[in-house]
């Protein structure tokens, strides 16, 4: 069964690339992901299509309102949003959300149905949170204009998990944060020519001993694993 996920958004046009980009384009080719993206304001029977409104007790900003992202849940799925939740995740794209790492994209590409809600503005009416989604999800502390950019990150991520999307299977084997290096960070690569400017390949990985080359790029792994971003590398 091919992973179902489908984004629901105020705009879907900012996706118009998303299933061109390869590896999607591969999951869905192989029939491993059945990827939608639906536009909430036509299931809004609001004057003008509306899906949000001032928040009560004052404020800036617009806030999207919990009937009219039930509408659309409801809608796109052709089910009561008890049926919904049943058989599918729905995510809330949201700052104070669950942390988005490689673990979780792993989770996400072995479930069978996944809803992901875009927030705007000043974000979801809490009862979105609270009774609609099953679960919010953050790529990390700060604020996104809207949940989009946010939606592409977590697709991008979670195909590369699915049979098919890579050219090669090994390529998501050993990768940062992968099970296959315990959780760490991708030691470094490098390529032709040997030597640029004076900055050399270390010697190791031109020496033929492969033993001695996965023994090495493991203490590089733990070693940016401790490091702060940005440091200096020690590649010796």
């Amino acid at each position: 069964m091919p992973l179902e996920l489908d984004i629901l958004t105020l705009f879907p046009g900012w996706f118009a690339w998303l299933g061109e980009e390869r590896h999607v384009r591969n999951a869905i080719g192989s029939g491993e992901l059945a990827l939608g993206v639906h536009d909430m304001r036509p299931f809004s029977d609001l004057p003008h299509h509306a899906v949000d409104d001032t928040p009560y007790g004052g404020g800036a900003g617009m806030v999207l309102r919990v009937d009219t992202t039930v509408a659309a849940v409801e809608g796109v799925h052709g089910a009561p949003l008890d049926a919904v939740r049943a058989r599918r995740r729905v995510i809330a794209l949201d700052a104070r959300g669950r942390r988005f790492d490689d673990a979780y994209a792993r989770e996400l590409a072995g479930a069978e149905a996944v809803t992901l809600l875009c927030g705007r503005y000043e974000g979801f009416d809490q009862r979105v949170l609270d009774h609609v989604a099953t679960e919010a999800l953050s790529l990390g502390p700060y604020v996104l204009a809207g949940g989009e950019a946010a939606a592409m990150v977590v697709v991008d991520a979670v195909a590369r998990h699915l049979p098919g999307a890579l050219g090669d299977e090994e390529s998501a084997e050993e990768e940062s944060f992968a099970p296959a290096l315990d959780g760490l960070p991708e030691y470094p690569h490098y390529t032709r020519p040997a030597s640029f400017r004076g900055w050399e390949v270390p010697e190791i990985l031109r020496s033929g001993d492969h033993g001695a080359i996965a023994a090495w790029r493991r203490a590089q792994s733990e070693r940016l694993a401790g490091e702060p971003a940005g440091s200096e590398p020690d590649l010796g």
